[in-house]
């Protein structure tokens, strides 16, 4: 398995507002994610995460500092070009799913391709492979307000993961889940992300995933206080 860097921070603060009312979200957070790797982001809610996983995915700008993916850098690109590399390279997963409400398990999975410009055909191969590697082949058709909880963030999971990204940013993505599900989404998380080379940082409050994470990143108050690592096959689920 490859151990490139597929997302690198430098120096990276966020500061919203001003003077005596200004807000360090972020402070001076340098941090590194290879490919194959799970890393966990800790840290009580108000820490930063979710600032932090934002501007990771090139969702925000820092107020200072840099993010690499890959080779490229985020600095100086413009909108319209952040907005296409992303596209290609990030899946995000978020804890309230994100799902569109009119659209079924499978049309809500290809909305990322669409706007793509993905080719039809290849556009339906990619999202029935997807359907089926989360167990959802049986319910394509079906909305979200007919899938339970589990089955809805297994659809944004697959979405995701449909633009094949490099990255996948999860911001509390089993928040919403009963244990017995939650566990079910991470082994099938855990698992793509070493069969298919994928740097994943997720940000949690789950002790499941902490335990099976290769690297824990503690944030608090903004900055990073410590990292934990656990070797590059910590994050294989027992057998049985």
């Amino acid at each position: 398995m490859t151990t490139a860097t597929a997302l690198r921070a430098v120096g990276v603060s966020r500061v919203f507002g001003s003077g005596d009312t200004a807000v360090h979200a972020c402070t001076d957070v340098s941090l590194e994610l290879h490919a194959g790797e799970l890393v966990v982001l800790r840290g009580r809610s108000g820490s930063g995460k979710s600032t932090l996983l934002n501007i990771l995915g090139g969702l925000d700008v820092p107020t200072d500092g840099e993010v690499w993916w890959g080779g490229t850098s985020l600095a100086g690109l413009t909108d319209d070009q952040l907005t296409t590399l992303r596209r290609g390279r990030v899946g995000f997963v978020f804890q309230s799913f994100g799902l569109v409400p009119v659209l079924s398990a499978a049309e809500n999975i290809a909305v990322p391709l669409r706007i793509g410009g993905v080719d039809p055909g290849e556009r339906d191969e990619r999202v029935r492979r997807m359907l089926e590697l989360v167990g959802l082949d049986d319910h394509a058709n079906q909305r979200p307000a007919e899938l339970s909880g589990g089955q809805q963030q297994r659809v944004a999971l697959a979405r995701a993961l449909v633009v094949e990204p490099e990255i996948l940013i999860a911001d509390e993505p089993t928040g919403q889940l009963d244990s017995s599900t939650a566990a079910e989404m991470m082994v099938l998380i855990n698992a793509l992300v070493r069969e298919r080379g994928i740097a994943a940082i997720i940000s949690t409050h789950d002790p499941l995933i902490v335990a099976q994470a290769q690297s824990v990143i503690e944030l608090h108050d903004g900055r990073i206080t410590g990292t934990h690592r656990r070797g590059r096959h910590a994050a294989e689920p027992a057998a049985g």
